[in-house]
């Protein structure tokens, strides 16, 4: 099976891999791409630290991650946690992979303090407004940004060989909407037209949307091996 693998890297290499030992043929073509922004480190204190994607630790600027690294951290799940260790935050807490049950989490210990949330700008609310509700303020520092990446249908054949995709699998919203525009191209209706569409929570599927003849499928949690689970099985 020839699946399409749209998140960026350096996550993408690692699916890659990944669906390689599960005997799948890989197709990279990230249809997002992260990028750092200007982060400065005065001024920003607080009682603990969030983060709910490996990204915004891995764009975020040395001095900041100094400022903060000796206070509590805690990562929404194992991937995000191991990025924190390597930033090097020396208190990672692990997660259970959704945003809003780890805001649950925090929210139960930290009411009446201040939270330091690292995140990128494009994100979803609720992990934020369930803090606040709680009673959590919360101080947010966007490290990083998702752009989409422009492809050519010419490029678009090259990096598929020409040959019909399979399988394609969806980490965000903003390449749902891409792919949602590749798959809806009446150019390319011979590369998608028998694509199965993964997608990794809900709210990703929904950025979908409707396309001619597409049954999106949603992992039964927002982590990768419940995707792959759900690749596997195949419906």
């Amino acid at each position: 099976m020839r699946v399409l693998v749209t998140r960026p890297q350096p996550g993408a290499s690692r699916t890659m891999r990944r669906l390689q030992e599960l005997g799948f043929e890989p197709i990279l073509l990230p249809l997002t791409q992260t990028v750092a922004l200007p982060v400065g480190a005065n001024a920003i204190t607080g009682d603990a630290v969030a983060v709910t994607s490996a990204n915004a630790v891995r764009h975020a600027p040395a001095d900041l991650i100094a400022t903060l690294a000796t206070l509590p951290c805690y990562a929404v799940g194992h991937r995000t946690a191991e990025a924190a260790r390597a930033a090097g935050f020396s208190s990672v807490s692990e997660g259970p992979g959704d945003a809003e049950k780890l805001a649950e989490t925090i929210a139960a210990g930290l009411s009446g303090k201040t939270i330091v949330y690292l995140t990128g700008r494009v994100r979803f609310p609720a992990f934020e407004a369930g803090l606040k509700q709680a009673g959590v303020a919360v101080r947010t520092v966007e490290t990083y940004d998702t752009i989409a990446l422009d492809y050519s249908d010419a490029a678009i054949r090259a990096r598929l060989s020409g040959q019909p995709v399979d399988a394609a699998l969806l980490y965000s919203a903003k390449a749902a909407t891409a792919m949602q525009a590749l798959a809806g191209s009446p150019e390319l209706h011979d590369l998608f037209e028998k694509t199965k569409v993964f997608a990794l929570s809900e709210r990703i599927a929904a950025a979908f949307g409707e396309v001619a003849g597409k049954k999106i499928r949603v992992a039964r949690e927002p982590q990768e091996e419940a995707l792959l689970e759900l690749l596997h099985g195949g419906d």
